[in-house]
């Protein structure tokens, strides 16, 4: 049984979809204005793990991630004056960046990507109906969601609306009657993109478009609903708020949030002007050692960033690769003869390592967990190997149970940067310090090493022969 942390009860619960065995999934996307940094990158990294094990453990997922192609920071990219069109160049640019670094980092594709700009005649009908029913109000051409109409808010940040009132600034926009109350349509500014409404000309605030976007594509109630820890208060509770009071009915099942990534301990921010693209983190790191580095912290945790820190996972996903390219070097180097053992009973030696990743996985998709499973299936292949356990039979099923458990979290693995036994200038290099060794002509055997380690190949004398890997 899939256990799950729901924001909502600040609990552990059982995962029990509303519709078995069908899941349906939101999590709020991008406001394309920028280059897409690390802890967006954290964000669909997470979800994208909770969407993989719930197909793993045989539900069927319709995931659903929006795209806020319609904010100030997109207005303000497009420059003054601009149109439509002037927002949706600016968006489509940055769509297509966030695109090109989720496909490196292996982040599967939602079902679906539902764009602001494409659902404004929706986001009125339902403005529309929250106005009739009294949970909404009208000023000079802008909408307002009234709070204290709805009894419940607060109930996802865990906050009382009375002491939220008594916490609350002198409201800047003195025309509503309450400093929480929130909006759902904005008046046009000159110069700015707008739309037609009832209200006059204006475009759709921030949270409404989530409300609308993933009921028309979900339904009305649906399983999860995920997000940034940020986005709990106020996007999430206002979320909350404009739906139950359009439809009368609870929204979302699971809340899921994911931690933060931080710069010296605070977090990591356009706002705040220490983020880190994933273009430029990628010049340095391999992008499956940077998912393989999120995937580290469980995703609830915060998790700090250093170039220590992705040194470190480069470190231990380094090791992943070189048993992938340790357990191909002796396959190759292995003749091929009749197996000792069946392939179910050498399958059944690795059920424990396999179990404990699926406990990892059950307990609220603990990645960092699952990887320590992963580790000691390694260490056991090793122990196998070591004790001369060298049928193909026996190490490839290692291999693939160690790709398949890593192939779960996401990780892929390419070939050529594990090795490369195509490139005669290496071997017949090794060939040469092989004869070197025997004639115990040791200096040439050591230069031919230096020679190789400048070239960025490691090699390691084995009692099967000399192999070499990529540094």
């Amino acid at each position: 049984m899939i256990k799950i942390h729901n924001t909502l009860s600040n609990k552990k619960e059982d995962f029990l979809p509303l519709n078995l065995p069908n899941v349906k999934m939101y999590v709020c996307g991008i406001t394309p204005y920028d280059e897409t940094h690390l802890g967006h990158g954290r964000a669909y990294v997470t979800f994208d793990v909770v969407r993989r094990w719930l197909v793993e453990s045989g539900f069927k997922v319709t995931y659903v991630q929006n795209i806020t192609d319609v904010d100030d920071k997109i207005i303000a990219k497009a420059g003054a004056g601009c149109q439509v069109s002037g927002i949706r160049e600016v968006a489509e640019k940055y769509i297509q960046a966030y695109f090109e670094v989720m496909d490196q980092l292996n982040v599967q594709r939602a079902d679906k990507y539902p764009k602001a700009t494409e659902h404004i005649i929706e986001m009125i009908k339902w403005i529309e109906s929250l106005v009739v029913g009294e949970f909404a109000y009208v000023v000079e051409g802008d909408v307002y969601f009234e709070v204290a109409k709805f009894k419940d808010y607060g109930k996802l940040s865990n906050r009382k609306l009375d002491d939220m009132k008594s916490g609350a600034r002198v409201a800047v926009d003195e025309r509503k009657k309450s400093p929480l109350d929130f909006a759902l349509w904005k008046a046009a500014k000159e110069g700015e993109p707008s739309w037609d409404s009832p209200w006059g000309k204006g475009r759709p605030a921030w949270h409404i478009e989530c409300s609308v976007m993933s009921t028309k594509y979900l339904g009305e109630q649906f399983d999860i609903h995920g997000g940034g820890l940020d986005l709990v208060f106020p996007h999430h509770e206002n979320e909350i708020a404009q739906t139950e009071a359009k439809t009368h009915k609870p929204w979302v099942k699971y809340w899921l949030h994911n931690g933060f990534v931080n710069i010296n301990k605070q977090k990591m921010s356009k706002s705040l002007g220490n983020f880190f693209t994933l273009k430029d983190i990628f010049k340095k790191f391999d992008p499956m050692v940077v998912r393989f580095f999120l995937l580290s912290t469980h995703y609830r945790s915060p998790i700090n960033y250093s170039d220590q820190e992705l040194d470190n996972a480069k470190e231990a996903y380094g090791k992943i690769m070189k048993f992938i390219a340790d357990v191909d070097f002796i396959i190759s180097k292995t003749t091929e003869h009749a197996p000792s053992v069946e392939r179910k009973d050498m399958a059944e030696d690795f059920l424990p390592y396999e179990e404990k990743f699926k406990a990892q996985m059950d307990d609220d998709f603990n990645t960092a967990g699952a990887i320590a499973a992963i580790f000691e299936l390694i260490r056991f292949c090793h122990k196998t190997i070591e004790s001369g356990d060298r049928e193909k039979e026996c190490l490839t099923l290692m291999k693939e149970k160690v790709l398949g458990l890593c192939g779960v979290l996401g990780m892929r693995f390419d070939n050529s940067k594990i090795q490369t036994f195509d490139s005669c200038e290496i071997e017949e290099l090794i060939a040469d310090r092989e004869t070197a060794r025997k004639n115990k002509d040791f200096k040439k055997s050591d230069e031919i090493r230096d020679k190789l380690a400048k070239q960025g190949i490691i090699i390691e004398d084995t009692a099967q022969g000399t192999r070499w890997t990529h540094a």
